[in-house]
């Protein structure tokens, strides 16, 4: 599997060697050309290629539903068997890797987020470690993973398994003690697990000690108090971290540093030394959050990203998400230096109601009751749901992991905010190509962009937006260095080096 070339440890706040050296492949302006082109006018945008670089980016993440979950979340029946991609046949399971995890192209996804007593929740006898539910599980999200080329799983567990809880059971609870006798046997259950997933193919890329952490609901859950957090933290991480050293130790995966929780891990200087990156579930939020609210100023020095979004409000998503959820990716990048970003679902069952909110595509299990809105899906089989990948789509077309970010200066509002509705975002991939997407979030109305690419070279777009038909549609190139787009009304537009 790949290297994770970009974790903090190397520092990601800083463009690579190699990205620099591939730049003068391609027919850029000298930088005394660029002078006087930082201060951006009505409509005009500069690229600073010119300019130093930004964060390296990663590449996305997404989840993965291996096991069943109750309608609307609503428990779990663990008499039905049922997940992907289990339930599809081969030739569909062939489909959906190349169609949808790896973006049609050669690599897409860089990350599986794996939830552990969730959707990976059989136990063995003691019910303190877990196993597979039904048999081949792990078996099948190895061959996933080396097909698709994905580097490795997020494992975050949603609940401990049973045995270490007070109540027994997956759902709600908390642990039953916090001795350091106890704490001690759960990191090493812990690492168990892990070892469990890597003795059967499945790489770990990241981990996670407890998903939402603040939380009781109606499927898998453990609840904790800040201290009650850094106590498991600071037994379990340690070991994670010795076992697998290369893992991406991650916190709180709902507030990130900002909350209780993260203001407890800083305030305890043996555990902040543990977390490698704080993770933030800003579900469903609008894009102008990211420019608005501050991510950044607490994070001592740890990257910070979103890794978990979608929307919650099921069957009402609108062709304005699908901008919503491009831009969501775009602004954590540009304004909170973000290397990652994660949409919640790939795939989501047409049994689930919550599916439309939550997923990039469905599929029907041969099992459970479907909803009448997915009528033309075969048992067994998956579709698209245009309205949120197409807007994540893109990005793991024309985004290759470890591109490197570029300042874009472009016009601000009386506000002295820059414009919510058409954002831009500009990077370089590791060749060394250079790269930029547009978005226009109006509904009716075009948007004109003059982009000044610091480059002679021509370019060719390629535009998505909310329907089925508008993925990847190629526009007009144009040859640089500025560029005048008119980018219709609810659409993305990625421009990349073209003939």
């Amino acid at each position: 599997m790949p290297s994770h070339k970009a974790f903090p440890r190397r520092t990601v706040l800083a463009g690579a060697a190699a990205t620099g050296a591939g730049a003068a492949l391609w027919p850029t302006l000298g930088q005394s050309d660029a002078m006087g082109a930082s201060k951006a006018e009505a409509g005009a945008y500069t690229i600073r290629f010119d300019k130093s670089p930004r964060q390296t980016i990663w590449g996305l993440g997404f989840e993965i539903q291996s096991d069943s979950i109750g309608s609307g979340n609503n428990g779990m029946d663990d008499k039905v068997i049922s997940g992907v991609p289990y339930d599809l046949t081969e030739g569909e399971r062939d489909r959906f890797y190349r169609q949808m995890l790896m973006g049609g192209g050669d690599r897409g996804f860089r990350y599986c987020r794996l939830a552990l007593g969730l959707y990976h929740r059989g136990l063995d006898p003691t019910k303190k470690h877990l196993v597979d539910r039904y048999k081949g599980q792990t078996d099948l999200l190895a061959d996933m993973i080396k097909r698709t080329g994905i580097e490795g799983v997020s494992a975050e567990y949603w609940s401990p398994a049973p045995g270490w809880k007070s109540n027994k059971s997956y759902i709600g609870g908390k642990l039953a003690s916090f001795s350091p006798e106890a704490l001690d046997a759960l990191g090493d259950a812990m690492v168990g697990d892990l070892d469990y997933l890597a003795a059967r193919g499945v790489p770990i890329s990241m981990w996670g000690l407890q998903n939402e952490p603040r939380e009781s609901t109606r499927y898998s859950s453990c609840k904790y108090t800040p201290d009650e957090y850094v106590k498991a933290f600071k037994a379990v991480a340690p070991k994670i971290k010795k076992k697998y050293p290369k893992t991406l130790v991650i916190a709180d995966s709902q507030d990130g540093w900002k909350g209780k929780i993260g203001a407890a891990i800083k305030a305890d200087p043996d555990a902040v030394r543990h977390v490698d990156a704080w993770t933030f579930h800003r579900v469903g939020t609008p894009s102008t959050e990211q420019i608005e609210v501050d991510f950044t100023s607490g994070r001592v020095g740890k990257p910070v990203f979103n890794n978990e979004f979608e929307y919650l409000h099921y069957g009402s998503v609108t062709p304005q998400h699908t901008i919503r959820t491009a831009q969501s990716i775009m602004n954590w990048m540009t304004f909170q230096n973000a290397p990652s970003w994660f949409w919640l679902h790939a795939l989501k069952p047409t049994s689930n109601a919550e599916a439309t909110g939550y997923a990039l595509g469905y599929w029907r299990s041969p099992h459970g009751k479907h909803l009448d809105r997915f009528p033309d899906v075969k048992p067994r089989h998956w579709t698209f749901n245009p309205l949120n990948w197409n807007a994540v789509a893109g990005f793991l077309r024309y985004m290759p992991w470890d591109s490197v970010r570029y300042h874009v200066d472009e016009p601000k509002n009386a506000d002295g905010k820059p414009d919510p509705l058409h954002r831009i975002m500009a990077w370089q991939t590791p060749k060394g190509d250079p790269v930029f997407v547009v978005t226009n979030a109006s509904k009716k109305d075009p948007f004109t962009y003059t982009v000044d690419t610091r480059s002679r070279g021509t370019f060719a777009g390629h535009r998505y937006g909310p329907r089925a038909e508008t993925n990847n549609v190629s526009v007009d190139g144009q040859k640089g260095p500025k560029l005048t787009l008119t980018v219709p009304p609810l659409s993305i537009e990625f421009w990349t080096p073209g003939s």
